[in-house]
């Protein structure tokens, strides 16, 4: 009798148990601070692409060179919309530019030999420094722009 009850109590819990690992999970939400935490990581890996990349022209504070090089400090160029930013480092940019009522000359060079990533993490990175306030670039939005 004992051997009877033991067999139907591990049944019965085996059918619980298996009914428990097969119920589907709700997809996880991702966070405020997961996607804080991701945007830290993007950041960090874009500001050594900027110490070797962008450095020399725009400067370590994101000044820019005046009549030269823009600033990198809350301008739209770097706040607003990506699409334009991405185009920026994909083409370069060979046009006068007028930012806070300056102009700035120098041609920038296509960056398109960095690596979608690198793009997406740079930018990333100066659209959430010199007091940027802007959302992350993705390497999937680098991607559609290249091709």
């Amino acid at each position: 009798m004992k051997v009877f009850l033991f067999l139907i109590l591990f049944v019965f819990s085996s059918l619980a148990l298996y009914s428990q690992v097969r119920k589907p999970k709700a997809p996880a939400k991702a966070s405020a601070g997961a996607s804080s935490s991701l945007l830290k990581l993007s950041a960090g890996r874009g500001k050594v692409v900027y110490a070797v990349n962008c450095l020399p022209c725009h400067q370590a504070d994101g000044g820019g060179v005046p009549n030269l090089n823009p600033p990198l400090i809350q301008t739209p160029y770097v706040t607003g919309d990506k699409t334009r930013l991405i185009t920026i480092i994909l083409k370069g940019l060979d046009k006068d530019i007028e930012i806070n009522g300056d102009t700035y000359s120098n041609p920038m060079p296509p960056h398109d030999f960095l690596k979608d990533q690198e793009i997406a993490d740079v930018l990333t990175y100066i659209r959430n420094a010199f007091g940027n306030k802007a959302g992350a670039v993705t390497a999937p939005e680098v991607k559609k722009l290249r091709k």
